[in-house]
């Protein structure tokens, strides 16, 4: 019995890393009667048969999983932001970095098309990232777009972790995919001819070596459901509001109408963003007035 991780998933087939080894396996059939889907990113304990084929016979305990792409055991997340074309938006950021903190995902903020920017909208974006790095976030401004400084950075961050990239359509996630491992054009197009379907509707899900972290090789999740939670638990999924409320003169609370609120105070010193404030209370109002989905 060996352990290892599932690499890439194909049609029914999961190449998994174990000591220096590939080996191609299926799951076993019980499984699928248990409704149990092997994802990538999954621990395994498989059971060689032949030389390099086998069979799962274990899955080992998640900490997390996406849906788009398939993919367990995420440790960060690349989230690619627009400063423009779309318009940069603060709300969708933050409901970005808020699904993330809920997954247990450690976000990186990459600002993508800075090229476009005239030197006015660059100092506010320069301002914006500063604010967003004493949440704290690692927050990566590029002075020209996709330059090696900045890919650098992304590349020390992806060290010894499992990474997926996430934004909006649009954002560049593609591009930014493309800049940090080149050569993947190429084995995406060659998978998809071999499958000899679309490039958009391949079954192919892969993580890549990228200085010895791994990287997913499709760009993530870009649309955002509502969010799964209790309102009343919002305010501990923004790492500022978190720390200020220890301070807060009512235990629970809601940073809304309750007077004494340290997060308030914060806010109108200027020590916590007034944007999050904003989009902190928009997301409390609708997960508030959310009807409960009784299909589930």
């Amino acid at each position: 019995m060996k352990q290892g991780k599932i690499f890439q998933s194909l049609s029914g087939f999961y190449d998994v890393h174990s000591e220096g080894k590939v080996y191609r396996t299926r799951a076993r059939g019980n499984f699928r009667k248990r409704k149990i889907t092997p994802l990538v990113g999954d621990d395994v304990e498989f059971q060689v048969e032949d030389e390099n084929k086998g069979y799962i016979l274990k899955m080992l305990p998640r900490k997390n999983s996406l849906v788009r792409p398939p993919i367990a055991n995420i440790d960060q997340a690349i989230v690619a932001t627009a400063t423009t074309q779309p318009e940069f938006s603060s709300n969708l950021l933050d409901r970005q970095l808020i699904a993330l903190e809920i997954s247990g995902i450690t976000p990186i903020i990459y600002f993508t098309k800075t090229d476009l920017l005239n030197d006015k909208q660059m100092a506010y974006f320069k301002e914006l990232a500063a604010d967003y790095a004493k949440i704290p976030y690692d927050v990566i401004l590029p002075d020209k777009a996709f330059d090696e400084n900045s890919l650098d950075h992304l590349r020390q961050l992806f060290s010894g972790k499992e990474n997926v990239i996430m934004g909006q359509t649009g954002a560049g996630k593609s591009t930014l995919l493309n800049h940090l491992a080149p050569d993947l054009k190429l084995a995406t197009g060659e998978i998809s001819m071999a499958l000899n379907r679309g490039k958009h509707t391949t079954r192919k899900v892969a993580l890549m070596r990228v200085n010895d972290g791994y990287i997913a090789d499709t760009p993530g999740f870009s649309s955002y459901d509502t969010l799964e939670i209790d309102y009343r638990e919002l305010g501990s999924y923004f790492p500022e509001f978190k720390r200020a409320s220890v301070k807060c003169r009512f235990r629970g609370c809601a940073h809304v109408n309750e007077p004494d609120c340290e997060v308030k105070k914060e806010v109108a010193d200027g020590q916590i963003m007034e944007s999050r404030y904003e989009n902190y209370l928009q997301l409390y109002t609708d997960i508030k007035n959310r009807k409960p989905n009784y299909k589930k």
